[in-house]
């Protein structure tokens, strides 16, 4: 069921959903990707097997993202496992490429029977709204800040993006993250301050791995590639969806990216999931107006992940070749919306506010512990403060039902 309407501005497939879908996938290359490329460093992966490792990840991502969308008329981003890729830091000089491979596919199988089951689902609907909000801005707040702290390095970018981007929210509303993004790449453009060279148009080919099972690599890779990715991906992507008032079926999403994991595992897809961050960019104000219509976003960046797919390590090159500033100011203001109603959300209800505080801090400190990233203690964190205080609230409420 989809959020309550807002008055109309346009169909699904606007200018406004398709910026949103077009900084997905910008903000997706320019950094998660990164992780990725350490990681096949790290394994000595020839050229070949990281191409079709980026084709494996990008036709995922976006096959799930327009499937997912359509079906639910809901801005469903699915992504790859940045905190997955980097178990693979260390884990693929310890295992051979084709273990890993056997290791993706057990965590794939692992992701389907939890979805199948229904558990993952029955856990988020116990997870109060509040603190999903809370733990949604904690992830937000950082991205707001890095917007003004790339001026240290381009303040004339960052004046001249926010500066449009502020006077289109007064006359424009509509067009102010498209805009912003426009002024940004032309400043960028006029400034010089790209790095293009060398870059070459080629088709990606994708290359088979048969996997290979061993009991080492099952405990060592695919049980905490499956744990972190359920914990620090699906996780907050399921909340961030809910903080945004959409109640899209969570298993079923679940379900569906591990489907796609087990199916792509073999071309080097280390696994698909949902995704929080790029998410948001889609689920807020700036996307569209009308929530019903939101869906067109998440459609948008499954049609650009598929482009990327296609040309490979080629298009991933162009996104890289961006300046640090101009993406950060990108990402942070099309997120400055997402960000004010995730705040809003948690200090909606007073009875939260408590649990919702330190879930919000804990999960903007950015800490990690045990492989597993801050939004997962965050939660757990914020739901534990808001069990003991319930717990202390109700022989009180008890007392006060006794009274004459």
């Amino acid at each position: 069921m989809s959020p309550e309407r807002e008055p109309r501005g346009g169909g699904a497939f606007s200018v406004s959903t398709g910026v949103a879908g077009l900084i997905v996938v910008l903000v997706s290359y320019a950094g998660p990707m990164a992780v990725v490329f350490q990681a096949a460093e790290a394994g000595g992966l020839s050229a070949s097997r990281v191409e079709s490792w980026v084709w494996a990840l990008s036709v995922g991502s976006g096959l799930t993202c327009v499937v997912l969308s359509l079906a639910y008329r809901v801005p469903v981003i699915t992504a790859w496992s940045t905190p997955g890729a980097a178990l693979l830091v260390p884990a693929l000089t310890s295992y051979t490429f084709a273990e890993a491979v056997g290791a993706y596919l057990i965590a794939a199988a692992l992701t389907v029977l939890v979805g199948v089951t229904g558990l993952f689902g029955t856990l988020m609907r116990l997870l109060p709204q509040p603190l999903a909000s809370a733990m949604l801005a904690g992830i937000l707040v950082g991205f707001g800040m890095d917007l003004f702290r790339a001026a240290e390095s381009a303040w004339w970018l960052v004046a001249v993006m926010f500066a449009v981007y502020v006077l289109a929210r007064r006359w424009a509303a509509r067009w102010a993250t498209a805009l912003a993004l426009l002024a940004g790449v032309v400043a960028t453009v006029l400034s010089g301050d790209t790095r293009f060279t060398g870059v070459r148009l080629e088709l990606a080919t994708p290359v088979l791995t048969a996997p290979q099972f061993s009991v080492s690599a099952a405990v060592g890779l695919a049980i905490p590639l499956f744990l972190v990715t359920m914990a620090s991906q699906n996780a907050p992507g399921v909340a961030t969806l809910r903080a945004a008032g959409y109640r899209a079926d969570a298993d079923r999403l679940v379900g569906s990216t591990g489907l796609a994991s087990a199916l792509l595992a073999p071309v080097g897809a280390h696994a698909i999931n949902l995704a929080a961050i790029t998410a948001a960019i889609c689920t807020g104000p700036d996307a569209h107006r009308d929530p019903a219509k939101r869906y067109g976003a998440g459609v948008a960046s499954g049609v650009f992940y598929l482009l990327v797919g296609v040309f490979g390590t080629t298009l991933v090159a162009v996104f890289r070749a961006l300046p640090e500033a101009l993406v950060a100011a990108t990402a942070g203001i099309a997120l400055l919306g997402a960000l004010g109603g995730a705040l809003a959300g948690a200090t909606s209800a007073e009875e939260y506010r408590d649990s919702a505080l330190p879930a919000f801090l804990v999960t903007a400190s950015g800490v990690e512990l045990l492989g597993v990233g801050s939004a997962f203690w965050g939660l757990l964190v914020g739901v534990g403060v808001h069990l003991v205080l319930r717990a202390r609230r109700r022989p009180a409420e008890s007392m006060k039902q006794l009274a004459p």
